[in-house]
């Protein structure tokens, strides 16, 4: 996964996708699947709650439902770090994130 830094003052912006293994998995999640994304989304929240995440949750999109965070960060490795730790990512289901950095940003007060 190839990230360039881009920043809004000090800060850089990131819009990560995670894409789960299967375009059907929001409607057909086996329990293990349900168990990892209960992990997962704790353990998003740990990142919600330090301010990193702006935004994070599923989306509906008619080809396959799939995941978006907002982050807000000091550096790449911060970013890579988390993605790093997933409990998505360390399952072995098959799901991944894409990293996509933001150009500019506007953050309301």
């Amino acid at each position: 996964m190839h990230m360039q830094e881009t920043t809004s003052g000090n800060k850089k912006y990131f819009l990560l996708k995670l894409i789960a293994s299967r375009p059907t998995f929001a409607s057909d999640m086996t329990d293990a699947e349900k168990q990892v994304m209960q992990e997962h989304a704790a353990y998003l929240k740990t990142y919600l709650d330090n301010g990193m995440i702006i935004v994070t949750g599923p989306v509906l999109d008619p080809a396959g439902s799939w995941g978006v965070a907002i982050v807000e960060t000091g550096s790449e490795a911060e970013v890579r770090a988390m993605i790093a730790g997933d409990p998505t990512v360390r399952s072995g289901l098959g799901f991944r994130w894409e990293s996509y950095p933001m150009l500019q940003a506007a953050v309301r007060k």
